[in-house]
């Protein structure tokens, strides 16, 4: 057995969720309900003035990890995060969910900051979100551990940190040390816009390496430059053991060896859709790890992703394994 079940490798931010009124908006010129890109001034400005606030580790793909640890999952985070207040926060609380998190810091003396999501939440419940990438946009090769790699199952690997300017070689060498221990790859593609900036590289990653592809139908849409979506799948199919699309209300299709199966999705009230995604692998990749069939896996993953959306925050609310238990999946 390997130490690790996953290991995903991504972002690293911390999440500071805080309510505040229109008037908060106005006085600082946050566009409400939107997520824009920010840089560290406009970053410490707006932590400075946010008041209270929740903190907890964020990006996607830690999510995910998060989620796997929740369940008791065997997981290990790398993700790149400075040596500073909110570096820790997100250190511990990574490892507080039961993930492993080794990424040597960066210095304090590095320019660039932890990087941080600030979520503005007004009484209406919508969410305005002002994202500073920090240093976590230069996860590097240097940072991937090849004994963890060998070590992992799967390998969990973040389309968003495609944007990274030596993320590209960081996945390679990640990849390779996993492959060659006989361990599996999973990627998810992040969004449509990542999609685009990077169509071919995903596209190479996809046919030579990956085992397990995320997308949600948005972005299996634009990985192929189609508006059908059963071409779409079918495509992808045919470059991936196993290939897992979300469609919102409609649940998930998983494809596999020739088969198709769809999930619907559980009934839910949508408070806060964030990390639906994040929580559908968290499901998914668990219940494979843990000898489910792919049909079960797949609805643990919409199970998981329907409890993340009916409240604020990224992580899980319940006790996710009582909730499989309940839907007959003990």
């Amino acid at each position: 057995m390997k130490k690790y079940q996953v290991v995903g490798i991504g972002n690293a931010m911390v999440d500071v969720l805080a309510r505040v009124d229109d008037a908060f908006l106005e006085a600082h010129g946050v566009e409400k309900g939107i997520m824009q890109l920010i840089d560290r001034d406009r970053a410490v400005e707006l932590y400075e003035h946010v008041g209270p606030a929740q903190q907890v580790s964020g990006g996607s793909a830690a999510n995910t990890i998060a989620g796997i640890a929740h369940l008791g999952g065997r997981t290990a985070y790398v993700g790149k995060v400075r040596d500073d207040q909110l570096g820790e926060i997100f250190a511990h609380d990574l490892r507080a969910q039961g993930a492993a998190f080794e990424t040597p810091m960066a210095s304090r003396d590095t320019v660039q900051e932890t990087g941080r999501c600030l979520v503005c939440v007004t009484p209406d419940g919508e969410r305005s979100m002002n994202t500073y990438l920090g240093v976590s946009e230069f996860l590097g090769p240097e940072d991937i551990d090849e004994t963890m790699m060998a070590e992992a199952e799967w390998i969990y690997l973040e389309g968003y940190r495609f944007d990274g300017p030596d993320s590209h070689k960081a996945f390679a060498k990640a990849i390779r040390a996993c492959k060659a221990a006989e361990g599996r790859v999973a990627i998810t593609l992040s969004d449509p816009f990542c999609v685009e900036r990077h169509r071919d590289a995903f596209r190479r990653m996809i046919a030579e390496d990956v085992d397990l592809l995320f997308a949600n139908r948005a972005e299996i849409l634009s990985m192929y430059e189609t508006e059908d979506l059963d071409e779409a799948l079918a495509r992808a199919a045919e470059q991936v053991s196993i290939l897992a699309c979300t469609d919102g209300e409609k649940g998930a299709y998983i494809l596999s060896e020739g088969q198709r199966w769809h999930i619907p999705a559980q009934p839910t009230e949508v408070v806060d859709a964030t990390g639906a995604g994040d929580l559908f692998a968290a499901g998914l990749l668990w219940g494979l790890t843990s000898g489910r069939s792919l049909e079960d896996a797949g609805r643990m993953g919409c199970i998981a992703a329907s409890e993340v959306i009916d409240h604020i925050g990224a992580r899980p609310a319940a006790d996710l394994k009582n909730l499989f238990h309940q839907y007959g999946l003990a």
